[in-house]
């Protein structure tokens, strides 16, 4: 279908750029990607293997990520004070995101959909399900958390030693790979050249250096969502690598055990991200988790 732009989204009147896999007839999934990431981290290669698997798939940028709108003119996110508890400078919150998202889906004209969302975005698939409970068909929680500072916690020992991403092109190309390869998937091929292309081609289409800063402090603010996961009621698979160490798999686990009936599939050597042999297992969970829940349906 090729990249689309969506404009006036959600009660923010946003644009959102987007692009649809599959057949438009198949059940619809909406792909969240998490903090920071433009939706060319959900790979092209991995839509088309689950577009391929009956099931029409969008992709977005949310957000202050690739050509959707910049919140340029909010204020500089300060992270640590709002890891002390002060929220001043929040320019948003993970509901504004999550209503991001449902604006999306009035926009292609879908009622509900099944989310699937990734680091950050498996928070805002989470609160789309809190917040706007008729608009999910079934939940995908994946390398995420609860929001309590408690679980999921980043390796920063493992981080530490990045620093901040340098602003020129290049610069910020080679910091992507040995972040990426600092947080990724022992267990699994690294494969340098698919990283360092998907990181240039995101400079390209609108890096911005305080984006990831706007959405942790957004995700901050939020705070703790456990006890608004226990009033769920939606099919829920939560999934998580035994070797994430940028979210811990603590924070999966306490996901799992928060959301009445999940499900929990722990990945053995999956870090934080899609290595290219990982799809085939995480598209037979997912696909085959949207097609249980449609399965089991009433009227189906």
């Amino acid at each position: 279908m090729g990249e689309k732009k969506a404009f006036g989204v959600g009660p923010s009147g946003i644009e959102m750029a987007y692009e649809v896999f599959g057949d438009p007839e198949a059940p619809p999934v909406l792909l969240v990607m998490g903090g920071g990431a433009q939706m060319i981290n959900w790979p092209d290669g991995f839509c088309t293997e689950l577009a391929g698997r009956g099931l029409q798939v969008t992709r977005f940028d949310n957000r202050d990520a690739g050509r959707s709108t910049h919140f340029h003119d909010a204020p500089v996110p300060d992270v640590r004070a709002a890891m002390a508890g002060d929220f001043s400078s929040a320019s948003y919150t993970l509901s504004d995101m999550a209503a991001d998202t449902v604006g999306l889906l009035d926009v292609l004209g879908i009622g509900s959909a099944h989310f699937v969302g990734l680091s950050l975005g498996g928070m805002v698939a989470q609160m789309v399900a809190i917040e706007h409970p008729g608009r999910v068909r079934s939940l995908t929680s994946m390398m995420s958390s609860t929001g309590n500072p408690d679980v999921g916690r980043p390796d920063f020992a493992a981080l530490g030693e990045l620093g901040t991403a340098p602003e020129d092109r290049q610069g910020y190309v080679d910091w992507q790979v040995r972040a990426i390869r600092a947080i990724g998937s022992p267990g699994f091929a690294f494969d340098e050249d698919a990283v360092a292309e998907r990181a240039a081609l995101a400079y390209d289409r609108g890096h911005d250096p305080l984006a990831m800063g706007r959405q942790a402090v957004a995700t901050l603010a939020t705070g703790d969502r456990t006890e608004r996961l226990r009033s769920l009621d939606v099919p829920t698979l939560v999934v998580h690598g035994s070797a994430d160490r940028m979210c811990d798999v603590s924070g999966g686990r306490a996901t799992a055990a928060a959301v009445p009936g999940a499900e929990l599939v722990v990945v053995d050597g999956l870090g934080h991200g899609l290595p290219r042999e990982a799809w085939p297992r995480l598209v037979s969970l997912i696909a085959g988790h949207v097609h249980r829940t449609e399965a089991a349906a009433p009227g189906s």
